[in-house]
């Protein structure tokens, strides 16, 4: 179960690096095209929630956590808006994070999207299809 992971600084270009290696990790997994533009979608709309979670902490500098993990037939990415010590953000530290568009973005694109334990952050999981094009929720 190879793990990636990235820490970037809460800034709108560093979202399309971000999903340069999402999609990286997952051709690497063996995921396809298709569902390759899934991950893509749901992993910038992810990273552009952290960004905005991390840039409206009271005014501290903050960080934004990309943990890819590729488990067998299954890709887990966990996206965080953190402080500038890496933390999670408190739950008043995360306003305008929770965007309910960029939800549904992501929950199409993913197949599931669940908020993660800290605001501004979000789990998304896919599974590597074998034919056709079904994605399994986490269960």
């Amino acid at each position: 179960m190879p793990t990636v992971g990235l820490r970037f600084t809460p800034l709108a270009e560093h979202v399309r690096t971000a999903r340069l290696v999402a999609v990286s990790v997952a051709r690497r997994a063996g995921f396809g095209e298709d569902q390759l533009d899934e991950i893509r979608i749901a992993i910038g709309e992810a990273c552009a929630r952290a960004v905005s979670a991390a840039e409206a902490a009271a005014g501290r500098a903050g960080l934004v956590d990309m943990r890819l993990r590729d488990d067998e037939d299954r890709l887990d990415v966990t996206v965080l808006g953190c402080g500038e010590d890496g933390a999670p953000l408190l739950p008043e530290e995360a306003t305008g994070s929770q965007d309910a568009l960029s939800l549904a973005l992501m929950t199409g694109a993913a197949g599931t999207s669940t908020p993660s334990a800290a605001p501004g952050g979000v789990h998304l999981s896919w599974v590597r299809e074998r034919t056709g094009a079904v994605v399994q929720p986490l269960g």
